[in-house]
């Protein structure tokens, strides 16, 4: 079975991160949020997105990205709409990170241009910027979970 994990780097909007929180809880991924955050963490937009599902969620902070680095390792996607690769193409099996950018600016441009293997994109339409936050997520974590057969899934 996979294990997935959600990765928001610097999330800005409390609904988007309520969202996802909630698309963790109920598919068992674990969300990872880097600090700093557009939000408080107890904020009550986020907390009425997620519904009462927080009680139910495997939740990690960290102050930075390189906080995030030196605790995880595995298999790592970055969702950029700058990558070449299709999400559909990638192989989420065994342990994976699902890493996404703040809503306004996506991922820091020197992490894509470093990782460009492991940066992977969401098709759309060409003169649209780009799909809400907790959309993509959602996207990104049903495609583990169909890859891995959605295994402990009914």
């Amino acid at each position: 079975m996979a294990k997935i994990n959600i990765v928001l780097h610097e999330p800005e909007i409390p609904q988007n991160t309520g969202n996802i929180a909630r698309t963790c809880a109920v598919t068992g991924a674990s969300l990872h949020l880097i600090r700093p955050l557009g939000f408080e963490p107890d904020a009550a937009k986020l907390k009425r997105a997620g519904l009462d599902y927080w009680d139910k969620l495997d939740i990690t902070y960290y102050d930075g990205i390189e906080d995030f680095f030196s605790k995880n390792k595995g298999k790592m996607f970055f969702f950029t709409t700058k990558a070449e690769k299709n999400y559909c193409e990638a192989d989420y099996s065994g342990e994976v990170y699902l890493i996404f950018g703040k809503e306004t600016k996506g991922l820091p441009e020197e992490l894509i241009r470093s990782r460009p293997e492991d940066c992977v994109r969401i098709p759309m339409r060409d003169t649209l910027r780009c799909l809400n936050l907790s959309n993509a997520a959602a996207i990104a974590v049903y495609e583990v979970l169909r890859q891995n057969g959605f295994e402990g899934m009914h």
